[in-house]
C-alpha cells in the first residue's frame, strides 16, 4: 500500500473520531475490534463450517535451515472462507485498522512511518525477526 493511502485513511480516521477522541475509548474500541475478528473466524469455523482448524505441534527437522524451515510449517487452517465469511471478517479488520489508526492519530503517531520503519526492520533482520 502506498504511504499516500495509509496518510489519506489517517486523516479520514481523525475526521470521523467524534464519539471516541478519548484514548481511553480508542484503547478499548481497539480492544474489542480485536475480539470481534477472532469471533468472526471462530463462527467461520463453528458456524458456517467453511474453514476447519487442526492444531498440532509445529516440527522442523533439525537438518533443515531456517529458510527452508517454511516449508514444514502448517496454517492449521483448512479450507477457504465462503463469500459471505470473507465479507464479514473484511468488515471486523477494516474495524480493527480503523481503532489502530485512531490509537496512532491520538497519540500524533502516523501509521505510513510505522509500516515503513517495521517494513525496513523485517527486511533488516530476515528471519531473526520471526515472530
Amino acid at each position: 500500500m502506498k504511504k499516500e493511502v495509509i496518510s489519506q485513511f489517517q486523516d479520514k480516521v481523525s475526521e470521523l473520531l467524534l464519539r471516541h477522541r478519548s484514548i481511553l475509548d480508542s484503547l478499548t474500541k481497539f480492544q474489542e475490534s480485536g475480539g470481534r475478528v477472532n469471533r468472526a473466524i471462530a463462527k467461520s469455523v463453528t458456524g458456517c463450517g467453511c474453514i476447519s482448524i487442526s492444531a498440532s505441534r509445529q516440527v522442523c527437522p533439525p537438518e533443515i535451515d531456517l529458510q527452508n524451515c517454511k516449508d514444514y510449517m502448517q496454517t492449521h487452517v483448512h479450507g477457504q472462507l465462503c463469500e459471505h465469511c470473507r465479507e464479514i471478517l473484511s468488515e471486523e479488520l477494516g474495524n480493527h485498522l480503523f481503532y489502530l489508526t485512531a490509537l496512532c492519530h491520538l497519540l500524533e503517531m502516523d501509521l505510513a512511518d510505522i509500516f515503513a520503519e517495521e517494513y525496513q526492520r523485517v527486511s533488516a533482520l530476515g528471519f531473526f525477526h520471526l515472530s
